[in-house]
């Protein structure tokens, strides 16, 4: 027997690792603790999650035009969330395009070896770049996805409200704990949602004491159920603006 399906508004949420993954692992996607349940319990709706490991504004983008399952749930949006952006931040000593290709490694023995090999790089050379160092996906990227993201879902269904996740912070030892692509990535996605009438949420100053004090998840970057209910308030309070 299902559960009645909420009458209140229907969140289509488009987002990264940070919309799934609690204080121990990945959860299901319906999971009621996660950011994008609570915000929608707050304007009395239900959340539809769309979201992928590590997924950049990029890969946000290859799954709208990509996977039937957006569109169907678009059909019945009446607010998008974009919770992309914030894995774009990420140091990418080598370039993402090759990285992405490491699955894809035969034989098993040269994959394994690449991967490891891949982990043992890439927090060394990000604090031997630090700031001049590459990231996942660039600024000026990242914003050419988003607009793509809002053009798709606001040529669909004109009006669509649209709110937007600024970078998280992390403690990732995975990354060598750089962050130095946030500040960029914070500017120019702020002025692209001030021109394009986007909502912003900025999760920083929720969740900065909580995952740099060490009460996230033990890989740095995820959080705990307090990080995602305080998350969730605040989108909910966005889109409740929004939808107004």
């Amino acid at each position: 027997m299902t559960s009645p399906v909420p009458p209140g508004p229907v969140l289509v949420v488009i987002a990264d690792s940070l919309s799934f993954h609690g204080p121990d692992r990945a959860e299901p996607a319906d999971e009621p603790r996660l950011w994008p349940h609570v915000a929608a319990r707050t304007v009395d709706g239900r959340a539809e999650l769309h979201a992928g490991l590590g997924w950049t504004a990029r890969h946000a983008w290859r799954a709208m035009v990509g996977d039937p399952r957006i569109w169907a749930s678009l059909r019945r949006a009446d607010a998008v969330v974009l919770g992309v952006g914030g894995m774009d931040t990420l140091p990418s000593p080598v370039p993402t395009a090759l990285r992405e290709l490491i699955p894809a490694v035969r034989p098993s023995w040269l994959r394994r070896s690449v991967r490891d090999g891949h982990r043992w790089l890439t927090p060394r050379a990000a604090r031997a770049l630090g700031r001049a160092g590459p990231v996942a996906l660039p600024p000026g990227e990242t914003v050419r996805y988003l607009e793509q993201l809002r053009l798709a879902v606001t040529t669909l269904i004109p009006g669509l409200p649209v709110v937007g996740l600024l970078p998280s912070v992390h403690r990732a030892p995975a990354y060598g704990g750089v962050h130095a692509g946030r500040e960029a990535h914070v500017r120019a996605m702020t002025a692209w949602a001030a021109a394009r009438d986007v909502v912003l949420v900025d999760p920083a100053p929720l969740v900065t004491d909580h995952v740099l004090g060490g009460r996230g998840n033990p890989d740095g970057i995820h959080w705990g159920w307090p990080a995602h209910e305080a998350v969730g308030l605040a989108v909910g309070d966005a889109v409740a603006k929004a939808l107004v």
